[in-house]
């Protein structure tokens, strides 16, 4: 496998550049150019000789070339390729107003001063996050914690390194004639079909879903975990429950969370969030959970992946309620319901079918890998829809976005409709839905149809991407919890007032059901936004807080009233 590349232009300040990022150069293969053209031809040899380059590091001015400009002629060639401006220290405040505007359209991911010494670590810090995210989203990993084998990539496959990829586990698919399928294949019944997952344990599983694998890489719970009662149980480890997972456990509350698939939830299917604060250079939605979990488990939260809870038995008097799962019953005292929303069903038939095989619910950053050379159409008009076509742009020859309304300003993030606006490879296509489509064995067509006048267009599609909107995951829960015409959970003063208690509203993210709170996209009324659903979760711990302490001491959380006296916390 060839060496990835970094490029570094500058027409003065060559030598400067290339000394303060020696420390790459043992990793990865640091190439030079003093003008745009001559950094083009460096790139072109690079894809010619079947190399990738992962970053491009420029001077702010050129000899030949404004940098933009630059940086536009690049991605034509490399469009997988970060972009850096280094700017020397004699021009740095002088163009900075002129540059720093061309983050926000995505014309390049960061703008920093030229190291002027040795260890210049706020710089090494951004250059490490560009290559860590090209690493995760373009390159094939250096190290392999998991192993799949299969003859081809199916549906259920792509959902598997989907998985994995969201979950931060590097790992390679493997043809069924080489040394890991031989190995694989002494520990599985003859008959095992495809795919094969070898996780870190060494012991090989012929998986039937996405859980399989969640229980096979994170084990299962012992008799131990499943006897204790918790203070909180959180459904869900999306952003709102992974913020209630660090707050609840920081303070002290034993804490569990139960996810059925990846952490991170549809926000952890996001390529870049660039808006999400304390983050100038953005976060990709895997990142930010990654890091959100590992905070949690840092402040003793368990985490029980691959856990679909079917059923809750709500608990009566000072009994827990019960959290059902074909793992076991969790016990709580508390429980937030976080388990977010799923996209809403195309529900085309024939289009279906082929989910897997080209067409993906989701933004499905593994998908984006397979979609090369691809003409490819996103469906959807909000944040997430426009988070993935600027990422399929990276590898599709045309990305379309299609909406029903006029365009996207009135939905989407104005960022972000820069950012696809100046992208030449996204276009925007209004009025229009699906209406049809097929392919033999994976997808080849769409129907497109004008909502105007009903007038129908056949496209050739090597890729749909399908963000629908929203439906909540809530058919788990009981009837005592009360939910709305859609089948959000109603909270605090959206309960109806005949289901208040003493003529007030629950607390503002507190149920029907004491000691049942909900937080997140899951709940009636929520934005919708990854920032407001992590202050929903970190919202909630003062609640359980409440509902644990009682109304006199001994109440039904009387392990942790003693914890109560701390009204003020960062």
């Amino acid at each position: 496998m060839a060496t990835p590349s970094l490029v570094l232009v500058s027409g003065e300040h060559l030598d400067q550049l290339r000394a303060g990022l020696a420390r790459y150069e043992q990793d990865y293969e640091v190439l030079t150019a003093t003008s745009c053209a001559e950094a083009l031809d460096v790139a072109e040899r690079v894809r010619a000789s079947g190399g990738q380059v992962a970053l491009f590091v420029s001077d702010s001015r050129l000899p030949d070339s404004a940098v933009l400009t630059a940086f536009h002629a690049w991605r034509t060639v490399v469009p997988t390729a970060r972009r850096m401006i280094a700017a020397h220290v004699d021009w740095f405040l002088e163009d900075a107003p002129r540059l720093r505007g061309g983050m926000a359209t995505g014309k390049y991911d960061a703008y920093l001063l030229m190291p002027q010494g040795p260890r210049d670590e706020e710089f090494h810090h951004a250059v490490s996050e560009l290559l860590s995210d090209w690493g995760s989203t373009v390159a094939a990993p250096e190290v392999e914690s998991v192993r799949i084998v299969t003859p081809q990539v199916d549906g259920l496959t792509l959902q598997i390194r989907d998985f994995l990829d969201r979950m931060g586990l590097p790992h390679r698919v493997h043809a069924p004639d080489g040394d890991v399928a031989r190995l694989a294949r002494e520990g599985l019944p003859a008959d095992a079909p495809y795919p094969w997952v070898v996780p870190m344990t060494g012991v090989p599983l012929a998986p039937r879903s996405v859980r399989d694998v969640a229980l096979a890489v994170y084990g299962r719970a012992s008799a131990e975990d499943l006897e204790q009662v918790v203070d909180l149980a959180v459904v869900g480890a999306g952003p709102a429950g992974l913020a209630a997972a660090v707050y609840a456990a920081s303070e002290g509350l034993s804490t569990v969370v139960l996810e059925a698939e990846a952490v991170g939830g549809q926000a952890g299917t996001s390529s870049m969030i660039r808006n999400y604060l304390g983050f100038p250079r953005g976060v990709s939605g895997m990142r930010l959970a990654q890091r959100a979990r590992n905070q949690a488990l840092r402040f003793g939260t368990r985490f029980l992946t691959g856990w679909q809870v079917d059923q809750v038995r709500v608990g009566k008097g000072d009994e827990p309620h019960v959290l059902c799962t074909d793992q076991g019953e969790v016990r709580a005292r508390a429980v937030l319901v976080a388990s977010g929303v799923a996209y809403r069903k195309l529900r085309v038939e024939p289009l279906e079918a082929l989910v897997g095989a080209g067409v993906n619910y989701g933004a499905a950053m593994t998908a984006a890998r397979e979609m090369t050379d691809q003409d490819v159409f996103v469906v959807g008009g909000g944040n997430s829809a426009g988070q993935a076509a600027v990422h399929l742009a990276r590898f599709a020859r045309s990305v379309t976005v299609l909406v029903r309304r006029d365009g996207l300003a009135s939905t989407m993030s104005s960022y972000l409709v820069n950012e696809i606006d100046y992208n030449p490879r996204i276009s925007v296509r209004p009025h229009t839905r699906v209406v049809d489509g097929g392919g033999e064995a994976r997808l080849q067509h769409l129907v497109l149809e004008d909502v105007r006048d009903g007038t129908l267009e056949t496209v050739a599609a090597g890729g749909l991407f399908l963000l629908l909107g929203a439906e909540p995951h809530c058919e788990w829960l009981p009837p005592e919890v009360g939910r709305d015409e859609r089948g959000f959970v109603l909270t605090g003063r959206e309960v109806p007032r005949e289901r208040w208690v003493d003529g007030l509203p629950p607390p503002e993210l507190a149920t029907t059901v004491p000691g049942v709170f909900a937080a997140g996209d899951v709940r009636a009324g929520s934005m919708k936004r990854v920032a407001a659903a992590t202050g929903e979760g970190a919202s909630v711990v003062p609640l359980v807080h409440a509902w644990l302490a009682g109304p006199v001491t001994g109440g039904p959380g009387a392990s942790a009233s003693e914890r109560l006296d701390t009204p003020d916390r960062p």
